[in-house]
């Protein structure tokens, strides 16, 4: 019987926790306008799981946000410090897209694509084989 490892990460003050089970199903950068002004940077790297293979202790609070397509995007995030932890992206149902710099070993994988490049700074490189000038993609 094989286990999946569970991976875990939490906020900047420790409130809130979180743990999924296996590897990410895509890890990506995201340089939408609305990543950008929650992250603070020129981009949000975040990963999509499972709903089922996601679990959180502590209580977040929660900004409706909508994407470029006009969904609901629930933004996730500490009422402590602020640090945002996952978004729920009405356009991805089932899956939980984890904000990847709060996991407590952020470096473990690389993004496999990036989305929104037409919004990405001009002096950016870029990180990810597979690029898109808009996306799908709402985290």
């Amino acid at each position: 019987m094989s286990t999946r490892p569970i991976h875990e990460g939490g906020c900047l003050c420790g409130q809130v926790r979180y743990s999924f089970a296996g590897d990410p199903l895509l890890v990506a950068v995201c340089h939408c306008r609305n990543c950008q002004k929650q992250s603070g940077a020129p981009f949000s790297l975040v990963g999509a799981v499972a709903d089922a293979d996601y679990a959180e202790s502590g209580e977040t609070r929660v900004f409706v946000d909508h994407g470029e397509s006009g969904a609901a995007v629930d933004r996730h995030f500490c009422p402590q410090c602020g640090s945002p932890i996952r978004s729920m992206a009405a356009a991805l149902p089932g899956l939980t897209i984890v904000k990847m710099g709060t996991l407590d070993r952020p470096d473990q994988w690389p993004p496999v694509l990036e989305a929104y490049c037409d919004s990405a700074a001009q002096w950016m490189p870029a990180l990810a084989q597979q690029r898109f000038p808009r996306s799908n993609i709402e985290a």
